[in-house]
């Protein structure tokens, strides 16, 4: 007769079992009712204004030749994956929110000089410094900005979508999946996030078409959008540090109820 083997680290866990998560305390719940009123605020009137007025040109730039207009996802995807790759090797004091939605506003203002063309060559140093804010964001919730994992949880948050759009939110998937961290998952999540992006860049390269009065416009739109991704970091973030102390489900089932009593629309996991 043969003796079945037991896995060792399932009979640890039977013997010792994983001890239950600490229930919601007062604090956390107030916390998670701020991130829901973060979402909220992210749809600031200066980003309908920014999407109302990008918009308008988004209409003439339909006109554009096929080719052109199909660029805007490869320009995603390029800007993106630069954006990661810069980051790994962004070391030292990461600045605070305003700092980098200052670097946002001049980068903007410059590439938007020269209409769309300096819009899109100035679409990879947009992208990397909101990553580089969503980094912050990270690094300040108790996340190594510099690892693999957090920098795909930054790419995460630029999937979030745009203000205007109707089923704007944080994407809640994202608490309890595990990321394999090779190259091509890497590449997979940012075919995955690049579309939602592109859909946000077109209002933002709509807006810069004109040359010179882009540059007022590249201004306008680089700020909100990176007080936008900024925002979305706040809550993606500090959702996650909030489940590792009190556990996924718990957390997840007060911000969904924060969000359904208030209407705020969310990507819910499941």
């Amino acid at each position: 007769m043969f003796e079945l083997m037991e896995d060792p680290e399932r009979t640890m866990k039977t013997v010792n079992p994983e001890p239950p998560p600490v229930p919601l305390d007062e604090a956390a719940k107030a916390e998670i009712a701020v991130f829901v009123e973060r979402q909220r605020k992210a749809r600031s009137l200066l980003m309908q204004v920014v999407t109302f007025a990008g918009g308008q040109v988004e209409d003439a730039l339909k006109y554009l030749p096929k080719r052109v207009r199909g660029r805007l996802d490869e320009a995603a995807r390029s800007a993106l994956e630069r954006s990661y790759e810069v980051a790994s090797g962004t070391a030292g004091r990461f600045e605070g929110d305003r700092i980098n939605k200052a670097f946002a506003t001049l980068s903007g203002a410059l590439g938007g000089l020269g209409g769309l063309p300096t819009a899109l060559a100035e679409l990879p140093v947009a992208t990397t410094v909101i990553f580089r804010a969503v980094q912050g964001v990270a690094a300040r919730n108790g996340e190594d900005p510099l690892s693999a994992e957090t920098r795909m949880e930054c790419l995460r948050v630029f999937g979030s979508g745009g203000p205007g759009r109707e089923d704007d939110g944080i994407d809640t998937t994202f608490v309890g999946a595990r990321l394999s961290l090779s190259g091509p998952a890497v590449h997979k999540l940012i075919a995955t996030v690049a579309p939602r992006f592109a859909a946000v860049l077109s209002q933002k390269l709509a807006s810069q078409a004109v040359p010179v009065l882009g540059a007022a416009a590249g201004a306008g739109t680089n700020y909100a959008f990176t007080d936008y991704f900024v925002e979305m970091a706040h809550v993606h973030f500090g959702l996650r540090r909030l489940a590792r102390g009190f556990g996924e489900a718990q957390v997840l089932d007060e911000f969904h109820r924060v969000l359904a009593e208030r209407s705020v629309p969310v990507n819910r996991a499941g």
